[in-house]
């Protein structure tokens, strides 16, 4: 992070935030009053003198909650090549094999609502696989926080959870294969920043069962096609966001074909300088 970077988190303690190593702790606010903000980080810093200091203490020490108010969830799709070439694949004999790349080369994005804020899983909760699904995925994905006049004032993880052979079966069938109760998970906090994550940033997934890893798998901003600033212009076209909202910018990490959750099995996303989720 920048030194003027902060992250921000939202726990059963009330909110927090992170800065050069110290925590403190914002008292009598709400969680949209703070992150609605156009000039969050400018707050934040002033309020580094009269927030509550919590010396000796982590936020590990703290029950982290989604970082998340009312802020609806949205998604971009096909940013990434590899994720173009798994949507080619798994619809293919729907018919649909080639809208995929049609949409990887367009002008316009493909933007999909995913959440509401009561779908959203934290950090260390559970996501959920679609009951009626045979082929189920995470998908890791950098979420931008926007402010209700459509600016950029933080980051964090993002878990696009998928019903793969859902959305194979007909592409028309997307927002099943895609929303449904704790379809999604963000976190462990926000980071506040000015500048964007820069292009060289990684993202990595690893997927645990019974303790053993079945899987893994990394990829870098810099593969993403399209960048951030297009995507959260076209998703404030005709929209408004009265309390902000959260874009997921696509994945660029998917497992083979041959696999699918269980239930049990550990996900674990990683992009620094954010965290784990």
């Amino acid at each position: 992070m920048t030194p003027d970077s902060m992250k921000l988190y939202s726990t059963e303690e009330g909110v927090l935030f992170e800065r050069g190593g110290s925590l403190l702790q914002i008292e009598n606010v709400s969680w949209d009053a703070i992150v609605t903000r156009d000039d969050l980080l400018e707050h934040l810093l002033r309020l580094t003198g009269t927030a509550r200091a919590l010396p000796n203490r982590n936020i590990t020490d703290f029950h982290l909650k989604a970082p998340i108010g009312n802020q609806e969830v949205w998604a971009a799709g096909v940013t990434y090549f590899r994720s173009r070439n798994a949507r080619m694949e798994e619809s293919k004999s729907a018919g649909g094999g080639d809208f995929y790349d049609r949409v990887y080369n367009a002008e316009r994005p493909e933007l999909f609502f995913k959440s509401t804020p009561h779908r959203v899983a934290g950090p260390g909760g559970k996501v959920a696989i679609r009951s009626d699904a045979k082929w189920s995925v995470p998908e890791p994905e950098l979420a931008v926080l926007i402010s209700p006049k459509g600016k950029v004032i933080g980051c964090t993880i993002g878990n696009d959870m998928s019903s793969r052979d859902i959305e194979g079966d007909n592409p028309l069938y997307l927002p099943q294969a895609k929303v449904y109760d704790r379809s999604c998970s963000l976190g462990p906090g926000i980071v506040v920043t000015e500048a964007p994550l820069p292009s060289s940033t990684e993202i990595s997934l690893q997927i645990h069962r019974s303790a053993r890893q079945v899987f893994a798998g990394s990829t870098s901003l810099s593969s993403m096609k399209r960048d951030v600033k297009t995507l959260v212009d076209y998703l404030y076209r005709d929209n408004c966001f009265p309390s902000g909202c959260f874009l997921l910018t696509g994945t660029g990490i998917v497992p083979p074909d041959s696999f699918t959750l269980q239930h049990g099995d550990e996900i674990r996303i990683t992009i620094q300088p954010i965290g784990t989720l």
